[in-house]
Order: C-alpha cells, then sequence, then structure tokens
C-alpha cells in the first residue's frame, strides 16, 4: 500500500460518509440502518454535484453532460436516462439501499481499506459486511473534519467537500455521535445551506413520521 492511501483526500464522499457512518469493527451501521442508505444517497448526490456530473436547477437535478467521476457511472446513468427530471428528495429516495452501500464498500476494498466478512445465521445464510482494513483513511477524515471545525469560526475557510460532508453526516444523526462537543447549532445551518443534505433530512423526515403513524395503529 503506497503512502498515499490513508489520506482522506482519496476517499470521494460516498466513501467518506460510509467509512464514518459504520463500525470499524464488524462494519455494522453507527446509526439505523435506513439512516444509513438514505445518507449514503445524498452522499452519491453530492459527490456528482461536486464532480460538476449533476446540478440543481430549479427543484430539480439535471445531468449536465460531464462525465462521472470514478465509481459512480451506474447513477449518473439513472439521473441521465430518467424521462422526466426530479427533485433531491425524490433521487435520495431511488438511490438509496443495500445495493448502494454494497457498491461504495466494494469501490474500497481494492484499496486495501476495508476488506469483505460475513455473519453466517443459522448455518445458511451469510451476510455481507466490510470491516475496516486499514484505518489510516478514517483517521484522516476525523482529523481533517476536527480541523474544519476548530478553524471554522476564522480563516481559512473549511473546504466545501468537507463541509458537504458535515451537512451530509448533521442530517443523517451521526454528526453528533462522531463529535459530541462540536457546535451542533453551526452543523445544523451546513446541512440546510446545501441541497443533497436539505434532501437527506426532508427522506429520513418523511421516513419517521410514517414510522410514528404506523405505531399508532
Amino acid at each position: 500500500m503506497d503512502a498515499e492511501t490513508p489520506k482522506a483526500a482519496r476517499l470521494n464522499l460516498p466513501q467518506a460518509f460510509l467509512l464514518l457512518g459504520t463500525n470499524d469493527a464488524d462494519g455494522k451501521p453507527e446509526i439505523p440502518v435506513f439512516a444509513l442508505r438514505t445518507g449514503l444517497a445524498g452522499a452519491i448526490l453530492a459527490e456528482l454535484d461536486r464532480s460538476g456530473a449533476v446540478e440543481l436547477r430549479g427543484k430539480h437535478v439535471r445531468a449536465t453532460g460531464t462525465a462521472a467521476p470514478p465509481n459512480l457511472e451506474h447513477e449518473l446513468e439513472l439521473i441521465q436516462h430518467k424521462s422526466r427530471p426530479h427533485t433531491p428528495k425524490r433521487w435520495v429516495s431511488m438511490l438509496e439501499g443495500r445495493a448502494a452501500v454494497q457498491r461504495v464498500f466494494e469501490s474500497m476494498a481494492p484499496l486495501g481499506i476495508v476488506e469483505r466478512t460475513g455473519e453466517r445465521h443459522l448455518g445458511l445464510f451469510r451476510t455481507v459486511r466490510y470491516a475496516e482494513k486499514d484505518h489510516g483513511p478514517r483517521a484522516a477524515l476525523v482529523r481533517d473534519l476536527e480541523l474544519a471545525l476548530a478553524s471554522r469560526a476564522g480563516s481559512p475557510v473549511p473546504d466545501p467537500r468537507l463541509l458537504a460532508l458535515v451537512g451530509l453526516l448533521e442530517a443523517s444523526g451521526l454528526f453528533g455521535k462522531l463529535f459530541p462537543e462540536a457546535d451542533r447549532v453551526w452543523a445544523d445551518e451546513v446541512a440546510k445551506d446545501y441541497w443533497p443534505s436539505r434532501a437527506v433530512e426532508d427522506e429520513l423526515r418523511l421516513v419517521r413520521l410514517a414510522e410514528e403513524e404506523a405505531a399508532t395503529l
């Protein structure tokens, strides 16, 4: 493994989000599975936006004609080939799922960051998980985020990609778990200022309302 691997800059936003959102020992989610999948969908949209492959025009997400960043060709093709445009929230609901989680983990496996493991149920069914193999990238991510949090009130302004990650972590419920002493009011403002993280918040709000209604039946 080369000396560059531990750098957080090697990770795209979906990879960074998923690495922070799962336990380093066994790959289990640090938040409810539905929140992890929804947050990951927002991170996919954010990476496509940051790379210039999509943009928000009015209320809809549209492809720009720019090529997809590595490992996100499938998601960009979905957006390109839809007969009509959709809102960010609609795309979050369409992109979330187990398959997206597995694709992002599989993109990190060849880098030596995670390795595939599994759990056997009744001796027959095997659940695929991805445990952390190299702690360097996660540690670099946490360090970069801590530096951004420490310098946010002054200069220089935190990197836009780190701000996007902060918004996604806050929207999905991960930010407070990772940085319990950080300014949650600021993190909430960051989340609301960026359309992919707003879409995550909107989708999770509907999921929780549906759960509350179901619980009263």
